[in-house]
């Protein structure tokens, strides 16, 4: 049943520059990234075919996370929005804390996609330094997010048609080597290769299930969609339809993409650092394929990082609106960019260059981690936001949504649970128990400023209720 009423935020200044097709390619574009392209490597490594189960159970979850944020976004959609959910549903701290803790998210973000772009590029320029090509794209990238929405919309809609188109093509080749045998891989692509090497887990269920952290990691970027919400010509039509299609999307892209690729190669090919796109088709023996595939996710990792330069900006001017960060962030170019905002992400994200510089072999490892947990806060305030916006429409306080999730709230429990699970999973790993320490600091920090705020300007501490007003 559907609400006869739409709610949005008041008019936010921003331009309404991005049309149904920019928006349904962000979406599709989100949901395609340097997790899978660069990352699937090491988890095939620990997990063998057993990974292909853990993108598809990650991928429900995935699906239960995004349609519970559809149904606040058409109740009320807004630029920034996880942090405006958290801020009704929960208080102003945890509004303060998603938008602060969002931001982070994506300069670590911006930062991973640096050096895999830098990685992509020694593929075939082994002798420039990592620092180098990571500050270059920094640099590019920077000038296209200032210019205006519409230019960032039109290469992100291209960046993923590059990726989207490139996929589709790898596993019609892939089904074309196991169907007719061609290729130098023809004779052993089988689908008994899914289980012939020491069966389905062949490191045991326990190593399978630890690579969820990487495999939540590869699906960050998916809930960008609802920071495009205050910039889209028509969000009650765009993002219904870019959430329904997100199953599809992890079907073909993540479970069907890798269940061809381990078909076609064995699971002990693959190794760290080495994406395993790339290992495929330079084993299949295709001419310059494998150079092909290395430029497809060079783009994957371009197209991530602008995507996070877009969505810091417009956080820090969340931020700034609600009085929890500078005046100076609300304050928008003559383009109707948040200029300032995106400059001081950028300058945060080139310490992803000085990583590179310092410790290139180490520096993607530190910063996944680092965005996986701030992703989980986000994903969770989103999930609570929408429990408790589904006990306020079941009283009768606030109007249904137009979307609503399937399920109600039980698909938010259990997505809640789930992501509780993945976080001891982390904590469980020495490797990547690093991040909650780092988080930790964050916490106490984002906690001494929230302090600040509150003896500075009281107002801040003070729930507000939401401006609605009835659209069409």
């Amino acid at each position: 049943m559907t609400s006869e009423r739409v709610t949005e935020a008041p008019e936010e200044g921003y331009e309404r520059g991005l049309g149904s097709r920019q928006v349904q390619m962000i979406a599709i574009g989100g949901a395609i990234g340097v997790g899978l392209f660069l990352k699937a490597g090491a988890n095939i490594e620990k997990a063998g075919p057993s990974l292909i189960l853990m993108y598809a159970l990650a991928g429900v979850i995935i699906f239960f996370i995004m349609r519970a944020l559809g149904e606040l976004l058409l109740y009320r959609p807004v630029s920034g929005s996880f942090a405006d959910y958290s801020r009704e549903f929960l208080g102003p701290f945890f509004g303060y804390f998603t938008a602060w803790t969002y931001w982070l998210m994506w300069v670590v973000t911006g930062m991973a996609e640096l050096t895999a772009a830098a990685i992509y590029i020694n593929y075939w320029f082994p002798s420039v330094p990592q620092w180098v090509t990571a500050l270059v794209f920094l640099v590019i990238l920077f000038g296209v997010n200032l210019i205006s929405v519409k230019l960032f919309g039109e290469l992100e809609f291209w960046f993923s048609m590059v990726k989207v188109t490139a996929l589709i093509g790898m596993i019609v080749i892939g089904l074309g080597v196991l169907t007719f045998g061609f290729s130098a891989a023809g004779d052993t692509a089988s689908v008994s290769n899914l289980w012939q090497f020491d069966g389905f887990f062949p490191k045991g269920i326990g190593s399978s299930l630890m690579t969820l952290q990487g495999v939540m990691f590869a699906y960050l970027a998916v809930e960008l969609v609802g920071v495009t919400a205050g910039e889209s010509e028509n969000p009650e039509k765009t993002l219904p339809k870019a959430i329904n299609t997100l199953p599809w999307r992890i079907g073909l892209f993540y479970v069907g993409a890798l269940t061809v690729i381990l078909c076609v190669v064995k699971w002990t090919e693959f190794t760290e650092g080495v994406s395993p796109f790339v290992k495929a088709f330079a084993m299949i023996g295709i001419p310059a394929g494998a150079g092909i595939v290395n430029f497809v996710v060079l783009t994957a990792a371009l197209s991530s990082c602008n995507s996070g330069m877009y969505s810091t900006g417009r956080m820090l001017r969340t931020l700034a609106d609600n009085g929890e960060a500078p005046r100076a962030f609300s304050k928008l170019s003559a383009s109707k960019t948040p200029a300032l905002g995106i400059t001081v992400s950028v300058l945060f994200m080139g310490i992803g260059v000085v990583l590179n510089y310092v410790v290139p072999e180490k520096a993607f490892g530190y910063v996944t981690s680092v965005a996986t947990a701030a992703g989980i806060w986000t994903w969770l305030m989103i999930l609570v936001s929408h429990v408790l916006y589904r006990r306020a429409v079941d009283a009768g306080r606030l109007p249904a949504s137009s979307f609503p999730a399937p399920g109600g709230a039980v698909c938010s429990y259990i997505a809640i649970a789930f992501l509780l699970f993945v976080t001891g999973l982390i904590a469980y790993d020495a490797d990547s128990r690093v991040c909650l320490y780092v988080m930790a600091v964050w916490a106490v920090a984002l906690g001494i400023g929230w302090l600040f705020l509150k003896n500075r300007t009281p107002e801040v501490a003070d729930r507000r209720e939401p401006e609605l007003e009835q659209v069409g």
